[in-house]
């Protein structure tokens, strides 16, 4: 079971909002996470990051990969 770290699409068209999730790599976009980590939201900015830093670290940990933009997010941050 290869897990992923990376983000769920929420909001409205031209309006999105992310949840940075824990997903098995076979799982959909949308489908469902093992464990919902934070949130990202683009329109608002570099502010707009809220993210379980512990639980990520655990995820990471286990052999989790992060995506792309959830790498760059986790860059931003200092992860």
């Amino acid at each position: 079971m290869a897990v992923v770290l990376r983000l769920k699409r929420f909001g409205t068209k031209k309006k999105p909002f992310y949840r940075i999730v824990a997903m098995t790599k076979s799982t959909k976009r949308d489908g469902k996470a093992l464990e919902e980590l934070g949130h990202y939201d683009p329109q608002k900015g570099a502010n707009q990051i809220a993210l379980d830093r512990e639980r990520v670290e655990y995820w990471l940990k286990k052999g989790a990969k992060p995506s792309e933009t959830v790498k760059s997010i986790l860059k931003r941050l200092g992860e």
